[in-house]
């Protein structure tokens, strides 16, 4: 007559993040791979995973306060904001194992467990590398995070812990060489490893994806350390059940403090530098007709947080309004100097989510009262309604930030190549946004930006400053529509118009497709999705690449055109815990010369083609210990 263990043959997994006030569950989905792959579906690269990548839509940052201008590179990076915090009733894990042409190779690592009831420890490490089709686009990327979330037995006491590190290493080829030979179309060059680059020599290739060595290539390192500690004052509670009795905690008043220590190394390295191709591009002369380039600098930020929280509502602890100082030191190891700031910063936060779960209320505010950034701001409100469970929700929400550029644009950096000093003044973006949102059906949204004072790259290295007011208009919508019992067809369609005179170029349309046959089927235990999927975006003048400074310049000169859409064909299926990834992409790129290749190669950013033919397998098995 033993009462059965509910926890012995099933698991409960839940998570959060760190600033947040609801609580998540795990994807198992398989009916998009673009969300267990690096690189977005609304994002370009440099024809290689791991290379530098961009979004298509207009995305500007939002984010007042101290920054190194280094967003290249961002999708692969593990982010504090992003990190997961666990809670398990038994020991979980994944295992994610993806292969793709030319060796390429994601292996995903997770494993989390409750080393006791209210503690939780979890592990969780990437790494990418691919040694491209093209030479000069290698890449090695290690991201690891360990977290550690422990509440005491009175649920008084919160304590949270992070380390997350990101070694990202990804080749640098300047582009294929335009010295008048159609490499692109030449059957001499159907091999892409055998074309010429503009920088980086002439490796020779290589598999193995335990080598590191990228001797022409950008190489950021990001250490982030972070620590929070809260303890609260309420009222106790407790519920039986089963004739168990739960201890309750309902808090009133909290107090928090948050330490971070933030290493940051960016670093571009050429040992084997072309003295004209710098001169020419870069007007920066070397010493000997090759010799090493080499731009580097080193950042270390110290971060201090205390908040005071009230919540007004004992039984409702996502109803809150918190109060709080922030102390921030940095210090960087440049190439000419060694500098150090500081920074007092004051922020606000108010929200509620009503216990009906009809209302969403959001309001934040910071202000940098001294420092480095002295005068900084972000203001930000955001209002979410549900309408019913037919229509689904309605959200509104403001932005306005005002931010000093990048340090990138100070003629202190490493990467300041600029003969003379400019003074640029602080960036300011207002962002106001709407969108309807049906789960798993509906998601109509608009997004209009205001910005003065905006900066940007031309020319591969010179800075400029828009001081003019533009605006930019974006519209999105996403929707699945049901096509019989088993099939779908999921279209994303976003639209963009830049209004007035801005140093600013975006397709005016961007679309995606997929025509799917999804469901379970005659097995009991196998769910399948399988289909074609279509991309294309309107011809615009893509911006350039600088490889030198890591960064996407604006360009006025050259359209790219591709003539035809981006097609994949893909199996995915689901049995039971594993997960199963089949695709080919890129099938566009067939044609025929003296045989059939896949060789038409599309191109996304000027000097840089996309790969041809790609196939993919991946694997991903989650499992309870």
């Amino acid at each position: 007559m033993r009462r059965r263990d509910k926890f012995e043959d099933s698991i409960t997994v839940y998570l959060k993040y760190l600033d947040s006030t609801s609580y998540g569950r795990l994807d198992s989905s398989i009916k998009d791979f673009r969300l267990r792959y690096p690189v977005p579906a609304t994002n370009i690269y440099l024809g290689n995973v791991g290379n530098a990548s961009r979004s298509l839509l207009f995305s500007p940052h939002l984010n007042a306060g101290w920054d190194a201008g280094f967003h290249s590179f961002d999708i692969y990076r593990w982010k504090k904001e992003t990190t997961r915090f666990f809670h398990t009733t038994r020991p979980y894990s994944e295992i994610n194992y993806l292969l793709g042409g030319r060796s390429e190779q994601i292996i995903e690592l997770l494993q989390t467990q409750n080393v006791k009831t209210n503690w939780n420890i979890s592990f969780n490490y990437r790494l990418i590398n691919s040694p491209g089709f093209f030479k000069n686009q290698k890449t090695n990327h290690n991201n690891y995070i360990v977290t550690s979330w422990y509440q005491s037995l009175n649920k008084r006491y919160n304590n949270y812990f992070m380390l997350v590190s990101n070694k990202l290493q990804s080749g640098e080829s300047g582009g294929i060489r335009n010295d008048g030979t159609d490499y692109l179309n030449d059957i001499v060059y159907k091999d892409r490893f055998n074309i010429p680059t503009n920088i980086g020599g002439d490796p020779q290739f290589g598999r193995d994806f335990f080598s590191t060595n990228i001797p022409t290539g950008t190489k950021y390192t990001e250490t982030v350390y972070l620590l929070r500690q809260q303890y609260d004052f309420g009222k106790k509670d407790s519920l039986i059940s089963d004739s168990t009795i739960y201890y309750l905690f309902y808090p009133r008043l909290r107090f928090e403090h948050t330490f971070s220590l933030e290493k940051n190394k960016y670093l571009f390295q050429d040992f084997v530098g072309d003295s004209a191709y710098y001169r020419q591009t870069y007007d920066t002369a070397l010493r000997y007709p090759t010799d090493t380039f080499e731009l580097r600098e080193n950042w270390t930020v110290i971060n201090n947080d205390f908040s005071i929280y009230q919540f007004p509502d004992i039984k409702n602890q996502q109803q809150f309004v918190k109060l709080g100082i922030l102390i921030q030191n940095i210090k960087g190891r440049l190439s000419r100097s060694t500098e150090n700031y500081y920074n007092l910063m004051g922020h606000a936060e108010y929200r509620n989510k009503t216990r009906n779960q009809k209302w969403d209320l959001f309001l934040e505010g910071k202000l940098y009262l001294n420092g480095n950034n002295f005068g900084d701001y972000e203001a930000s409100a955001g209002l979410r309604r549900l309408l019913s469970k037919k229509l689904g929700y309605l959200q509104l929400g403001f932005q306005n930030v005002n931010r000093t550029p990048s340090y990138f644009y100070n003629s202190r950096s490493s990467f300041y190549l600029l003969k003379n000093e400019v003074d640029f003044k602080k960036e300011n973006i207002t962002h106001l946004f709407a969108s309807v949102y049906q789960p798993g059906k509906l998601n109509l949204s608009g997004h209009y930006y205001l910005l003065t004072n905006y900066t940007y790259i031309k020319n591969y290295y010179q800075l400029s400053q828009e001081s003019s007011l533009f605006n930019v208009l974006q519209i999105a919508l996403e929707k699945s529509f049901k096509i019989g019992k088993k099939f779908a067809w999921h279209s994303e369609i976003y639209f963009q118009q830049t209004i007035g005179d801005a140093p600013l170029n975006l397709p005016l349309v961007f679309t995606r497709n997929r025509f799917a046959y999804e469901g379970p089927t005659a097995f009991k235990n196998l769910n399948i999705a399988t289909g074609i999927e279509i991309k294309y975006h309107t011809p615009y003048k893509a911006d350039g690449y600088s490889p030198a400074l890591g960064q996407f310049f604006y360009q006025d000169s050259l359209t790219i055109k591709n003539q035809v859409p981006e097609i994949s064909a893909y199996l995915h299926f689901r049995i039971r815990p594993m997960k199963f990834f089949i695709r080919a992409e890129n099938l566009n790129t067939v044609r025929y010369l003296g045989n059939i290749n896949f060789t038409n190669n599309l191109i996304e950013t000027p000097g840089y083609p996309m790969p041809g033919l790609q196939l993919r397998l991946g694997v991903y098995w989650s499992f309870v210990n």
